[in-house]
C-alpha cells in the first residue's frame, strides 16, 4: 500500500525477539514490558481489528544477529495486509532474500547509513517505493547498530542525501522517547518533514490519541504504535479514526 497525501497510516508494531512478540523500553534487551507467543497470531489480531499495514521489526536480528526468518515467513503467511519489515539486515544477500518475499517495504538502517550505495542498488533493483531508510535519533543525532553508536549528523541533515540515493520513504524513530509511554516531541518530526519531500513514518513515545492528532497535523504519512497498544493506553479502533488527514 503506497502512501497517500490524505492519509496517515496507523501501523501496529510487531517486534520479534526469541520467537516472541515483545515490546522493549528504549530498545534495551531484558526490558521487555510485553512478551507474547506466536507473533504471527498477534499480527493477525491487528489485521482483524482493521489495521491496513503491519510494522515488523526483527529485534533478534538487530540485537543478537540471529535473524527470525522463519517467524517472518509465518507472519507473511498469516496476514493479507501489507508488511513493512526491518531489523538485522546486515548484508545485501539477506536484503534480497527478504525483498523476494511478499513484503511491501524493507526498512534498512545501519547497513544503508554506513554503505549508502546499498540503498541505491536495492532501489534500482526493486523500486524505491520498497526501500525505506531508518533514521533513528538520539539527542538529535542519528544512531546505528541497535542504537548503540551515534554519528555526527541529524536526521534532517541525512534525509535529502538518502532521497538522492534512492530511498522511497523514511522511518523516523525518536529514541529519546521510545518505549517510555510519555508522549513525543513535535519539533524533531516537523524539522524532518521540512527537510525532505519523502513520505515519513514516525515511531516513538506515542501514548494517547492526542499524540496521533498532533502527528496527523504534522503531515507525516504513517505512525507506528507499539507499547501503547499492548498496554491498552490506545485502542486500535479509536486510533484508526486518525488515519484520515485532519
Amino acid at each position: 500500500m503506497s502512501f497517500k497525501k490524505d492519509e496517515m497510516l496507523i501501523m501496529p508494531a510487531v517486534d520479534i525477539k526469541d520467537g516472541k512478540c515483545v515490546q522493549l523500553v528504549q530498545g534495551e534487551p531484558g526490558s521487555e514490558m510485553v512478551k507474547i507467543d506466536n507473533p504471527e497470531k498477534v499480527a493477525k489480531h491487528w489485521e482483524d481489528l482493521g489495521a491496513k499495514n503491519i510494522h515488523v521489526i526483527d529485534l533478534s536480528g538487530t540485537i543478537d544477529g540471529q535473524t527470525s526468518f522463519d517467524v517472518i515467513k509465518k507472519i507473511l503467511k498469516e496476514v493479507s495486509v501489507p508488511i513493512q519489515l526491518g531489523g538485522g539486515i546486515r548484508n545485501m544477500d539477506y536484503a534480497r532474500q527478504l525483498l523476494n518475499l511478499d513484503i511491501e517495504r524493507l526498512i534498512i538502517g545501519t547497513m544503508g547509513i554506513q554503505h549508502p550505495e546499498t540503498i541505491t542498488e536495492l532501489s534500482e533493483e526493486y523500486g524505491s517505493d520498497r526501500i525505506m531508510i531508518s533514521l533513528d535519533s538520539k539527542d538529535n543525532k542519528v544512531v546505528i547498530k541497535g542504537w548503540q553508536e551515534k554519528i555526527d549528523k541529524s536526521p534532517s541533515e541525512l534525509s535529502q542525501e538518502f532521497k538522492d540515493h534512492g530511498a522511497g520513504s523514511i522511518l523516523f524513530t525518536n529514541v529519546d522517547v521510545e518505549g517510555l509511554l510519555g508522549g513525543f516531541y513535535t519539533e524533531p518530526v516537523e524539522n524532518l518533514k521540512k527537510s525532505v519531500d519523502l513520505p515519513i513514518v514516525y515511531s516513538g513515545g506515542i501514548t494517547t490519541t492526542d499524540d496521533l492528532e498532533k502527528l496527523n497535523r504534522s503531515g507525516v504519512e504513517g505512525v507506528v504504535i507499539g507499547s501503547a497498544l499492548y498496554t491498552d493506553k490506545i485502542n486500535l479502533t479509536e486510533a484508526l479514526k486518525y488515519q484520515k488527514r485532519i
